[in-house]
């Protein structure tokens, strides 16, 4: 078949590099330009690099629609597009185009966690799975009939970077198979119950803002969620931010008020966390390891040299 693809970052580039190794011919890529947003910059291996390589011609742009892209779309005369990691809606006369249309390649286990940072969201929710969806597109972000899901578990120490690395594996294998069934004839389209549909707006800075009112066990995932090479789980000390890099749930049960720096248990430093936290019930955020904003990183028990003070989401 021939192919056109959408896409950009490390997500799109897998894609691109599974269509390359295909049986199918690659006769047009679309991506975005090199962008500056800060979770734009982490897994940014070049789509369009990867395209030169290859003779591929390529498009960029930072949204569809215009008179340009479709007349070179129309002129490609694609059997399918395949996207992934596209950041903007394509409109019908783009999606629906090709004689079998286009097919969405998504970080998540759709239904659920359609739209951003889905292994993000995933994480700090508690999933216990997280996977990649191929499905097809529609005018709705996400909602598309699926054709194949897969997934992995998510263990108790997993963060972000594991779960990328995870199900970025699983997106050559997913491409190619869809391929092959759509090409076959064979594919078998699976509506979603939307009963179950989540969706998730884009992360930014903001959203890795600690705030100390939530349960440890929330506190603990958040952190591993936003794990090396993304932004970490910040709060402030002294007026200062601080970045917290390693933490656990704390064996004891402590009373007080959330963000209070309360007490050395075993490798780490206890915070009050929890808005119930005055009954004294509910476990600590131990705070193992923290990263100041000149960028050096040391054990909790070598920063906070003194017990007492507080943990503020703002200076």
């Amino acid at each position: 078949m021939r192919v056109v693809m959408f896409g950009y970052q490390t997500w799109g580039h897998r894609t691109l590099q599974a269509l390359l190794d295909s049986e199918h011919d690659v006769v047009l890529v679309v991506t975005h330009p090199a962008s500056d947003h800060v979770y734009e910059k982490i897994w940014n291996d070049s789509v369009a690099d990867l395209a030169a390589r290859h003779g591929v011609p390529v498009l960029l742009r930072n949204r569809p629609g215009d008179e340009e892209l479709l007349a070179a779309l129309k002129a490609a005369e694609p059997d399918v597009i395949v996207a992934n990691n596209w950041r903007t809606w394509l409109p019908p006369e783009i999606f629906d185009l090709p004689p079998h249309g286009t097919l969405n390649i998504h970080d998540s286990l759709l239904p659920s966690y359609a739209g951003f940072s889905p292994l993000i969201w995933a994480l700090i929710n508690g999933e216990r799975h997280v996977g990649v969806t191929a499905h097809r597109m529609d005018a709705e972000l996400d909602a598309g009939d699926v054709l194949i899901q897969r997934s992995v578990p998510v263990g108790a120490a997993d963060t972000a970077t594991d779960l990328f690395h995870r199900t970025v594996d699983l997106i050559g294998p997913l491409v190619t198979e869809s391929l092959d069934l759509i090409a076959s004839g064979r594919a078998v389209w699976t509506p979603q119950d939307r009963s179950r549909a989540t969706f998730f707006h884009k992360r930014a800075l903001e959203d890795s803002r600690i705030d100390w009112t939530w349960p440890a066990e929330d506190l603990e995932r958040l952190i591993r969620a936003q794990s090396d090479p993304y932004p970490q789980a910040f709060t402030h000390h002294r007026g200062e931010r601080l970045r917290i890099v390693s933490a656990a749930v704390s064996e004891g049960r402590y009373g007080g008020t959330p963000g209070r720096i309360f007490i050395r248990e075993g490798d780490g430093v206890v915070v009050v966390a929890g808005a119930g936290a005055r009954t004294g019930r509910l476990p600590g955020l131990l705070v193992r390891r923290v990263r100041t904003e000149d960028g050096a990183e040391q054990s909790a028990t070598d920063y906070f040299r003194t017990m007492g003070g507080y943990l503020t989401p703002r200076p």
